[in-house]
């Protein structure tokens, strides 16, 4: 069984050796996954966010861009037709422009327009036309000051003449952002955007951002002809934005269209149209355009979950239900371990106590033999009778016995002196026919000094009850004992009363007894005087603490 529960002690040594390190690295790496497995998820779900914000950014710019293209179309078709046909009437311009359908592809545009180029000193001619016409009122402005000799003021609209237009005769040419789009187009013979402007409208309170496409328009020649005018429409930009964000579904992200020609940065001076997603984002994508020739760039931004996704909760919830488990599972088996560990200790220190208890009954069985033998040998070499021999062996034998039994009552631990003393003298106290006195303070002695000091009392005893103080009904013996040092005691007995003591005496083997057996067991000397008053007998016994003799002190 103890070979058994050794083997398990050995297999568990880290549950005994780390108690709560095991279970508590159980319990992190357990967390340390899961906080991988979630970081994991949480970047599969940002990767996700972010592909979404691609195919947004990706639709939005096609469905710009396709928009932007067939106003394109509409602008070359109509710069071929006034190139044809300069001289244009308003009727005739809105016949022509009303050809352009009014379909979805139109939202968020501003009429097909219609600018010639006039040479300042035409001014007035020109005007004097466009009145004789019916545009009454009709006037260039602003008037041109520095920025050239020639204006392009807005002529045919393709609803002119549908309510009040405050764009007619306004000179684009005047605005730097127009102008600048104009020149490209001219220099890029193809259709130009230009930047952010404000557009001017028909009507009170319908100025708004936006954006305007120019067309040139050349005269027929065999040289390639000369400039007439542009051919334009102006977008608004928000409106032009959300008629593409119809078409794709935006998610609630955030959409922002900027102006990025000549490298601008994205502040907000650039911005020509959007619309608010949620705030504070944190995830941005952009997506770079080209409208007619001019450069943008659409944002698109999202903020992220700013909560664990429900697969990161669940996932951590898990890990965190099996750390608990797998911790209270490792706390188990570190209990048993220590179970298993206190087992052997405690089948150790059995194993200990019977082989010191064996060892300890080997002495002293050893040692009362011994003294049964040396009590044999003295008696039969002073004993003259058989009787007297028989006698004498058995008193002493049971004088030991005697002392055992006080040892055995105590477990052969510390036995008091007062004990073996009293064990001694019990035969004699019985009857009250003497008076014995014993004091002293509370000594304990060991073992064997116990039946050494039992023997020399039972001798004393033993003489005194056929010589001394206890074989008359007068006599008294007075035992009594004092510490010398922590480790001495000082034994005296002393008899009174008794008869005179002879000065000559044969000596016999109680004297032998005491002066050397148990001189010899106590370590010390024995002073024994036969005065004529009583016999008087000093012993030096070596005293032991009761901790000295424990098998295993407590831990």
């Amino acid at each position: 069984m103890d070979r058994i529960v050794s083997a398990r002690v050995r297999a568990q040594r880290w549950y005994t050796r780390f108690p709560r390190a095991v279970p508590m690295a159980i319990f992190l790496l357990v967390l340390t996954i899961a906080g991988f497995s979630v970081y994991g998820i949480e970047r599969v779900e940002a990767d996700r966010l972010r592909q979404q914000l691609h195919a947004v950014a990706v639709g939005v710019g096609a469905a710009l861009e396709r928009r932007a293209v067939s106003h394109v179309t509409y602008l070359r078709a109509g710069a071929m037709l006034l190139s044809a046909s300069p001289r244009l009437n308003a009727q005739e311009y809105h016949e022509l422009s009303a050809s352009m359908a009014d379909d979805d592809e139109n939202h968020g545009i501003a009429g097909i327009t219609w600018a010639p180029q006039i040479a300042i000193s035409d001014i007035a001619a020109f005007v004097a036309a466009r009145r004789a016409e019916g545009l009454t009122g009709y006037s260039v402005y602003p008037l041109p000051a520095e920025h050239g000799d020639f204006v392009v003021p807005v002529t045919y609209t393709s609803n002119t003449g549908v309510g009040p237009n405050v764009a007619l005769g306004f000179d684009m040419a005047s605005e730097p952002q127009r102008r600048a789009a104009m020149l490209q187009s001219v220099r890029d013979r193809r259709p130009t955007a230009s930047g952010r402007v404000t557009l001017i409208r028909h009507g009170p309170g319908t100025n708004g951002s936006g954006f305007v496409i120019y067309m040139p328009v050349y005269s027929r020649a065999i040289n390639g002809g000369r400039l007439i005018g542009f051919v334009c429409t102006s977008f608004n930009a928000q409106a032009f934005l959300d008629a593409a964000l119809a078409t794709v579904p935006t998610r609630g992200f955030g959409v922002h269209l900027y102006d990025a020609s000549a490298g601008a940065n994205l502040g907000p001076d650039r911005l020509m149209a959007d619309v608010p997603g949620p705030r504070d984002p944190d995830i941005t994508f952009s997506q770079s355009l080209k409208i007619a020739n001019r450069p943008l760039v659409l944002v698109i931004d999202a903020r992220g979950r700013g909560t664990l996704s429900p697969l990161s909760a669940l996932t951590l919830l898990f890990a965190l239900l099996v750390a608990v488990l797998l911790t209270v599972l490792a706390r188990v088996v570190t209990r048993h371990a220590e179970e298993d560990r206190a087992s052997l200790d405690w089948l150790e220190e059995q194993v200990s106590i019977r082989n010191t208890l064996t060892r300890e009954l080997n002495h002293r069985v050893k040692n009362t033999l011994a003294n049964v033998l040396s009590i044999i040998a003295l008696t039969r070499r002073r004993a003259t009778r058989l009787d007297e021999f028989a006698d004498s062996l058995t008193g002493r034998i049971m004088a030991l016995s005697a002392t055992h039994d006080v040892l055995t009552g105590l477990g052969w631990g510390p036995a008091p002196l007062r004990a073996a003393i009293a064990a001694e003298l019990a035969p004699y106290t019985e009857g009250r026919d003497h008076v014995i006195s014993v004091s002293g303070p509370e000594v304990a002695l060991a073992p064997n000094d116990a039946l050494s000091l039992g023997l020399a009392v039972h001798e004393l005893a033993t003489n005194a009850s056929k010589y001394g103080a206890l074989s008359v009904l007068s006599g008294q013996v007075d035992v009594s004992w004092n510490l010398m040092t922590p480790e001495l005691a000082q034994v005296v007995w002393q008899e009174r009363g008794g008869p005179p003591v002879a000065s000559e005496r044969r000596r016999g083997f109680g004297t032998d007894l005491i002066e050397k057996i148990v001189a010899h067991e106590l370590g010390n000397g024995v002073d024994l005087r036969f005065d004529p008053a009583g016999v008087r007998c000093m012993l030096i016994v070596p005293v032991r603490l009761p901790a000295t003799f424990r098998i295993r002190a407590p831990k």
